[in-house]
């Protein structure tokens, strides 16, 4: 009898799917479908996360760092983001910088910094008021319509707002092997390319792997555990973090009823945050 299937949300099943050295043609095709870097710099790809093999989950909640060097440098950094964070814009940024800061040691030339990519993945909707569900940030003079040279870039990924049909994206199918819930699914995914069909077979065989649903439970209670921590705070009367938990509960479009039921707050003490909340919520 087939086991449960493993969420490619899950830190644990998403290392081992992307971040082994096996598995690096998969990762390619992944980037591809991203970036639009020049096919030469997928040639020599090298997984360079020094932590990449950790197996404990105590280090960042629901983050998962995959950092990659491509053939002439570029430094790629894979992140996967489960649990909505109000400074998640600041955390983005400073991932993002650090790839950038981290090449540089004493004497070096500032000439051989190589551009620094994020590409982050969310289970929540980051970008408001927006239907996009892929952004690609990048630094550019908007008054005089000029770029910054090309050695900073962020992508973000947005679960929530794929849509429900096809738009005959490359990356629309890979993001819907982290949104597939059951082995059909992922089966009706992995039609649609050899890389994405060998993608889905990782994740299947992952799946009853005994060890591999010991990690992932394990990555799994850590974030229930931590998320459970958080909301007692609230609870115990930080009305700041209240308002930051409400908030993020309304902007994944979360009933009043439903955010009381979550919390234990009730009815009344919700609405109350919520008149205090900016206009947009």
């Amino acid at each position: 009898m087939p086991k449960e299937l493993l969420s490619l949300k899950n830190d644990a099943v998403f290392k081992l799917t992307f971040g082994a050295a096996d598995n690096i043609s998969l990762l390619t095709a992944f980037l591809k479908s991203v970036l639009d870097l020049p096919a030469a710099e997928y040639d020599h790809l090298v997984l360079v996360d020094p932590h990449l093999q950790r197996e404990f989950p105590d280090d960042k909640m629901g983050i998962l760092d995959v950092k990659i060097h491509t053939t002439t440098g570029k430094v790629i950094d894979v992140e996967i983001q489960v649990e909505s964070q109000t400074d998640m814009w600041e955390r983005i940024l400073f991932y993002t910088a650090r790839l950038t800061t981290e090449q540089l040691r004493s004497g070096l030339d500032y000439k051989l910094v190589k551009k620094a990519i994020s590409i982050v993945i969310l289970d929540w909707n980051l970008t408001e008021k927006q239907s996009h569900y892929h952004h690609r940030f990048r630094l550019h003079d908007e008054k005089n319509n000029y770029r910054f040279p090309d050695l900073f870039e962020i992508n973000t990924l947005e679960l929530p707002k794929l849509p429900v049909e096809p738009d005959g994206t490359e990356i629309y199918n890979w993001l819907r092997l982290f949104t597939a819930t059951t082995r059909e699914e992922l089966e009706m995914v992995a039609k649609t390319s050899p890389e994405i069909a060998k993608t889905a077979s990782v994740i299947m065989e992952l799946s009853e792997d005994e060890r591999t649903r010991m990690l992932a439970e394990s990555q799994e209670k850590y974030r229930r555990d931590e998320f459970s921590r958080r909301k007692k705070a609230y609870l115990d009367g930080r009305q700041e973090e209240r308002l930051a938990l409400v908030g993020n509960m309304f902007r994944l479009k979360m009933s009043p009823e439903a955010i009381a039921e979550t919390t234990g707050l009730s009815l009344e003490e919700v609405k109350a945050l919520a008149a205090e909340l900016p206009p947009e919520h």
